[in-house]
């Protein structure tokens, strides 16, 4: 089924797919120009945004909406500016466009060059956090992108006024105001209509929690980029030295739980169980975590508490962690094969023999050893900013820079050759 064909989104996206084709030959410096219009836009509309943005605080306080979800809906000024900071710091990122990935002169004289092209028009469906708006659109202007947001109807407000600053400062700038569009529509109808919207948009990101991930991938006809669902592992191996297997895992779990880079279970050699256990269970009461172990994890502290089945697949995005002791690495190996989401994985071992097996038998995206599984991010990798992190293996996987908002297409050069 195909997106109604004079509807409110399919007009939308026609105007976008317009608007890409006017974006992509457009040198760096006008994108980059537009960019920094945004970013000054930005902080001299601040009080603009902010109030749009007191309507759906207000709103979702009124509807009980959780504390923590209240706070990653609202702007404040000091939030805008951090915000309009971050685009500036796009501007400085190398342009991914035009990027010759590779080049030859063929045996018959023709010129080949496989070159970095923008994809074209990108939607983004998202939930309550405003802030994705402007990361997003920063993000795909950079790399030559026109792009549809769509985020939830608890931020419409906010987003809607994100919007209008955006588009009238890349306009201001050069660069078409269709390339920065929103969604139009608060119901289901207008994301479906998204997801049906293939032909005009060239692919779909999905940014939010498992429900939404998976609606998405189950449901577009428009190409999905899997993003961001974090079923991750920290494995302590026998070879572990002990204080720093207990300084990673509470990293990787208690730093942020709620991000998808947090460690979710704890595979455990039973080698340094006896060792191992009891400091572990402390030092996560310490932090807050709750632990959901096996019969051992269980004798090792009555704050325990018993793990069930779905304990090991569950994504908590809180201040709990299931745990298990395994008699081997490869046991470790077979329970993350079972249940991981294919995000992130960590050993600490120092034996570099484990440390090879594990990184050659675990098929995630980022595969971490002696370190945090917090290390998986755009911004720690050093690629300056991401516009998620893709747990597919088609186009892109793990974190998501600017090349990866990028296709590729082939120039041939020739002096009338045919064939």
């Amino acid at each position: 089924m195909s997106a109604p064909q004079n509807s409110p989104v399919t007009e939308t996206a026609r105007r976008a797919k317009e608007a890409a084709a006017e974006l992509a030959p457009l040198p760096r410096t006008v994108r980059d120009a537009a960019l920094l219009a945004v970013a000054d836009a930005l902080t001299a509309r601040t009080d603009e945004i902010v109030a749009a943005n007191a309507a759906d605080v207000d709103k979702a306080r009124a509807a009980g909406t959780p504390d923590a979800i209240v706070d990653r809906l609202t702007l404040t000024p000091e939030r805008i500016a951090a915000i309009a900071s971050d685009v500036r710091d796009v501007v400085a990122l190398p342009d991914p466009v035009g990027e010759v990935l590779r080049g030859s002169t063929l045996p018959n004289g023709l010129e080949l060059r496989q070159i970095r092209v923008p994809l074209g028009v990108v939607g983004i469906i998202y939930e309550a956090r405003p802030n994705v708006t402007v990361d997003a659109a920063a993000l795909c202007l950079k790399s030559g992108n026109a792009v549809l947001l769509r985020g939830s109807s608890s931020a419409y407000a906010s987003n809607g006024a994100l919007v209008e600053v955006l588009r009238d400062a890349v306009a201001g700038a050069g660069v078409p105001a269709d390339a920065v569009q929103l969604v139009p529509g608060e119901s289901r109808d207008s994301v479906r209509e998204l997801m049906r919207a293939r032909g005009l948009v060239d692919v779909l990101i999905p940014r939010g929690g498992a429900s939404l991930i998976r609606s998405v991938v189950e449901e577009s006809t428009v190409p999905v980029i899997e993003t961001g669902v974090g079923n991750c592992h920290v494995y302590v191996d026998e070879a572990a030295d002990i204080d720093t297997a207990l300084a990673v895992l509470v990293n990787s779990k208690a730093q942020r739980p709620s991000v998808c880079n947090a460690a979710e279970t704890v595979l455990v050699h039973e080698g340094v169980a006896g060792e191992f256990l009891p400091r572990a269970v402390a030092a996560l009461a310490e932090a807050g975590v709750t632990v959901h172990g096996d019969e051992a994890w269980q004798k090792a502290g009555p704050e325990v508490v018993p793990a069930t089945e779905e304990d090991w697949g569950t994504e908590y995005l809180s201040y709990d962690i299931a745990a298990a002791v395994v008699p081997s690495l490869d046991a470790a190996v077979r329970h993350i094969r079972e249940w991981t989401s294919g995000h992130t994985e960590a050993i600490v071992t120092r034996d570099t023999a484990a440390a090879r097996r594990f990184t050659a038998l675990v098929d995630s995206t980022a595969v971490m050893v002696n370190a945090s599984t917090r290390f998986t991010d755009g911004g720690q990798f050093g690629f300056g900013a991401e516009i998620g992190i893709s747990t597919q293996k088609l186009h892109a996987r793990g974190p998501m820079g600017l090349p990866e908002l990028t296709s590729t297409k082939y120039v041939v050069t020739g002096d009338g050759h045919t064939r």
